[in-house]
């Protein structure tokens, strides 16, 4: 990249056109608010129907107090509205819709079986099936993305809950499953009961992610490296507090996925003008610039882009720089790495060079 192109300022719309990629995004999180009315107005969950705006505030962070708990409670609401495989292939689809509308090339998008199926009692291995056939359906009407899917097991259901989603997982790692990741409560709900099923998985070809540093301090983010030996954290923005961890991290060449609007909703940070993000790249730490939950947080991945850009200063470049480690980071084979991120970079270089001298 030309010294020219490390100075360009970014506006909205070139942020838009670039490509990217989200390795932390919730399928959960991110389902549309006008699909989620459609739902409520045919079935009964017990949830107003007059009006969008009266649904919202049930299912997105609107005026919440920004707190974990306000947030995690969206879910319990969420999860009333899988009442078909019909209706599950639909959301879970959208999803990824809205992602290539975003221009995000590459997707890892987590789901937890459990919830998918509580409503009406599926069994878990019909709602992943449902999951993986919507994907299927994504990848060929939107070839330019890549989609891929990590299992989510919650740290404050039960032990015999997690071996099923992770069986699960094992029997369609060839199918589009790629990973594992640890979530829920963190701060009420140690991991370490996880730990030997998590790493035999790992050991029969499944990656590992874990929420740490969220919630919860740096010796989360610790314990996720030293007992979990996780590829990529989720969140860790707490990591700071702590330079022994930030030490370790940089050490093992841990990635972080960090989400900003999140961060700020459930009062990780108090101001986005605050967020570690830029610490974390000054501490020479692999960070990935991701949405969590976009559609709770009302944030896509280039409104997170333009947050970076516009509180934290981040440069052309430091965007750049978080996509390509997101691109070395990814869940797919070092070969598809390594063709990510010349891909991204290439792509980068070429648009940030027009941009430089219009």
């Amino acid at each position: 990249m030309t010294r020219q192109s490390h100075s360009v300022s970014l506006p909205r719309a070139a942020l838009a056109r670039l490509p990217k990629i989200d390795l932390h995004r919730h399928l959960e999180g991110a389902l549309r608010l006008t699909t989620l009315h459609e739902i409520a107005t045919q079935f009964d969950l017990g949830l107003p129907t007059e009006s969008l705006e009266a649904l919202r505030p049930y299912v997105q962070v609107t005026q919440d107090v920004a707190d974990y708990r306000n947030f995690l409670d969206k879910f319990n609401y969420l999860r009333r509205f899988y009442q078909s495989p019909e209706w599950i292939q639909r959301l879970a689809y959208e999803v990824m819709e809205d992602a290539a509308r975003d221009n995000i090339r590459y997707l890892e998008l987590r789901f937890t079986p459990p919830a998918l199926a509580r409503a009406r009692g599926f069994r878990l291995e019909e709602v992943t099936d449902w999951i993986l056939s919507a994907t299927q359906q994504a990848r060929r009407n939107y070839p330019q993305m890549q989609v891929w899917l990590i299992a989510n097991v919650n740290r404050h259901e039960p032990l015999e809950v997690a071996e099923q989603v992770v069986q699960i997982a094992l029997d369609r790692k060839d199918r589009g499953i790629v990973g594992l990741d640890i979530g829920g409560d963190e701060v009420n709900f140690p991991v370490r009961p996880f730990v030997p099923l998590l790493l035999a998985a790992r050991r029969a070809g499944l990656r590992l992610t874990m929420h740490a540093g969220e919630w919860t301090g740096p010796e989360s983010v610790r314990e996720a490296i030293e007992s979990l030996n996780a590829d990529r954290i989720g969140h860790g923005v707490r990591v700071v507090e702590d330079r022994r961890v930030v030490d370790l991290a940089r050490e093992r060449g841990t990635a972080f996925e960090v989400s900003l609007t999140s961060n700020l909703r459930t009062g990780v940070v108090s101001s986005l003008a605050h967020h570690p993000l830029r610490q974390m790249m000054d501490l020479q730490l692999k960070t990935t610039i991701n949405t969590d939950d976009p559609s709770i947080f009302g944030a896509t991945l280039t409104d997170e882009y333009e947050a970076a850009s516009d509180k934290l200063g981040l440069t052309a470049a430091e965007l750049q720089a978080n996509v390509l480690t997101a691109a070395a980071s990814a869940f797919c084979s070092p070969a598809e790495q390594a063709r990510l991120t010349n891909e991204f970079e290439a792509e980068w270089q070429s648009q940030l060079a027009e941009l430089s001298a219009a």
